[in-house]
């Protein structure tokens, strides 16, 4: 093995807007991304002992026809990596200089939208108090369950909003120079200011020109817009969580908020 293929992760966060970046780097000529845009191969149920060489035989079917000189960066764009410390760990193992962009979105908003989510996917029967009330039971046991249709996948609505413990996990493995943290709320402001943070962490030319960027943010769900007693108590519950992410990583979800963070 040359080296491994996959030199960036758009590892996070899900309902984050990662379609929306992961589509405004497939424009970039220097930049390749899976045909699906997630190749969902550390979080792989059977992953837990695989080698480098075999991570990287498992992405040889999503970068065809990359052997010998490898135009471009590749990437991958599966937000659930950034979740669990178990798939942190493996891709250290793959690639200690993997470079990582982490979106993230207010951690109520969030939550709502994979609700949704869930429930337009059919995967989800319980009113959205009630789905919130079940999470704890819902994961217990869980923790380490990456099957297709676990509820460490698709009930995690407030878990996944648990920004800081995961940072502290990356940065556990990864240092903070190949880290980049953005805010979904700036990426759909500012997306071309975005973008140009990208491609510079990412070390490939700035895009010139009359850049358009369509808007790709999904979750418009009949519903959503409501529950503000919900969003009260989701805010009760995540007020120590958005601290700890403000002081500890100088990131806060406040549009009046400058950040403090070197990454941010």
């Amino acid at each position: 093995m040359n080296g491994p293929t996959v030199r960036f992760l758009i590892g996070g966060v899900q309902k984050g807007g990662t379609s929306a970046l992961a589509r405004y780097l497939q424009s970039h000529p220097d930049i390749r991304l899976p045909a699906g845009k997630e190749a969902h191969v550390f979080d792989d149920p059977r992953a837990s002992n695989w080698t480098a060489v075999r991570f990287e035989a498992e992405y040889e079917g999503h970068f065809p026809n990359m052997q010998g000189s490898r135009p471009g960066i590749c990437g991958d764009a599966t937000p659930i990596y950034c979740f669990h410390p178990a798939l942190i760990e493996r891709i250290a193992r793959y690639n200690p200089a993997m470079r990582w962009i982490i979106l993230l979105r207010d951690p109520i908003e969030r939550a709502i939208s994979h609700y949704y989510m869930e429930r337009n996917r059919g995967q989800e029967s319980l009113s959205l108090a009630a789905a919130l009330l079940a999470e704890p039971w819902r994961l217990r046991g869980k923790q380490d369950d990456f099957s297709a249709d676990s509820s460490l996948r698709r009930h995690s609505y407030c878990a996944r909003g648990r920004y800081a413990r995961q940072l502290d996990a990356l940065y556990g493995h990864f240092p903070q120079d190949q880290v980049l943290i953005l805010r979904s709320m700036d990426l759909l402001a500012h997306p071309a200011n975005s973008m140009d943070r990208v491609h510079a962490f990412l070390g490939v030319a700035p895009q010139t020109g009359d850049r358009q960027f369509e808007r790709v943010f999904q979750g418009s769900y009949a519903g959503q817009g409501r529950h503000p007693w919900v969003r009260w108590v989701l805010r009760q519950r995540f007020r120590r969580e958005l601290s700890l992410l403000r002081s500890r990583h100088g990131v806060s979800f406040d549009s009046n908020f400058k950040h403090t963070s070197t990454v941010a």
